[in-house]
Formats: structure tokens, sequence, C-alpha cells
């Protein structure tokens, strides 16, 4: 399984993305350390990473009311990067479309 599993691409990550032009977001292998995750974006993306900032997500309980009755179930559990790259590095996710 690979280090890197997503970039984050929601509104609230893009508002981060302008206020700090070089940060990103990725969704990460929970097992990965910033060692790790630093190694695998400077050699995917080929650029020099500053700062590395992680979280991890727990899942959450989710309930919901059907004709069948009460269907319980959890969120998946994640862990998060927030990627701070140096001045003048950019990474672009849409250049292959």
């Amino acid at each position: 399984m690979g280090i890197l599993i997503k970039p984050i691409l929601t509104e609230k990550q893009t508002a981060i993305s302008e206020k700090f032009p070089n940060r990103y977001g990725f969704r990460v292998a929970p097992s990965a350390n910033k060692v790790e995750i630093k190694n695998a974006i400077e050699q995917i993306y080929g650029v020099k990473v500053e700062d590395i900032n992680t979280m991890n997500y727990a899942g959450k309980r989710k309930s919901r009311f059907t004709k069948a009755g009460v269907v319980s179930g959890k969120t998946p559990a994640y862990k998060k990067a927030i990627v701070t790259l140096k001045e003048g590095e950019v990474i672009d996710f849409f250049s292959n479309i």
C-alpha cells in the first residue's frame, strides 16, 4: 500500500491554499510517519517539502432511520497531512486532465 492515498480538494482546504499558497492537504496511510510522507511527496511531485503537520481523525458513529428500522454504522478513521512546500514550489493537481 502506498503512503499517499489522495490529495484533499475540499472547499476548506482550497481556502487554506489560497491564504497560504504553498500548503496542500493529503490523505495518507494511517501508519505513515512524517519522514515517509515527505519522501513520497518529493519523489512523486518533484518538489521540496519544508514542513509537515499530521492529524489523526477517529471514525464517527452514524445511524439513520429507514423502513427496515434503524441502520447503524461507522465512518472510517483516517490520517491527514498538511504539507508546506519551500517558497516558489507548486503542485498542480489538474495538469494531466
